[in-house]
């Protein structure tokens, strides 16, 4: 009899797209189902592009079940091209179908994207990821999650409507905070 083999599988909170050593962190709790998410995700865009060098950006999952019903399948299978390196590419090519998020197309997304990991489907049915995506569902909660999208700036709620004047303006915040304690550090 063969030892089980033991996979590691890659979690939404340690996949980042920015610059790893950027002072700034903006984590955003979504569902791939929902027109706020795929709306701000164009502003995170343009956040990232405003901030390069100086923000890093992380998605994690919180998928409204109740009224979105295959938000959990599209958040397992952003985990599962996530695996191969692929969870950007999946991302939004999620968030460009949001309305066509069955199984079969998640595959297709999947292929189109890059992923050859041939029990991608198989992965999907056997919710192979689904206790990942449920963990970032409790950790939101438990940081008070309600309804998505909701943004975190360096561990913050952040409170206003996601728009990206108000987003910037949170990140130079957040940028000044940085700033301010690293010359305190520099001079202890």
């Amino acid at each position: 009899m063969k030892p089980k083999e033991i996979v590691v599988i890659i979690p939404t909170k340690d996949i980042f797209v920015g610059d790893p050593k950027a002072p700034v962190t903006l984590t955003e709790f979504g569902d791939y189902e929902s027109e706020a998410c795929c709306k701000v995700n164009e502003v995170v865009d343009k956040l990232l592009k405003e901030f390069d060098g100086k923000m890093k950006f992380n998605f994690r999952h919180f998928p409204l079940t109740k009224i979105h019903q295959h938000s959990m399948k599209a958040a397992e299978a952003s985990l599962g091209a996530a695996q191969e390196g692929k969870f950007w590419e999946m991302h939004n090519m999620l968030f460009a179908h949001r309305r066509r998020l069955g199984a079969i197309s998640l595959r297709e997304y999947a292929k189109d994207v890059g992923v050859v990991n041939k029990k991608f489907l198989d992965d999907l049915v056997n919710s192979t990821y689904g206790w990942q995506v449920r963990s970032d569902l409790l950790e939101g909660l438990d940081k008070g999650v309600r309804d998505v999208p909701a943004f975190f700036i360096n561990g913050e709620l952040f409170t206003g409507k996601p728009t990206f004047d108000n987003l910037s303006k949170g990140i130079v915040a957040a940028l000044k905070q940085s700033k301010k304690k690293t010359a305190a550090k520099v001079k202890a």
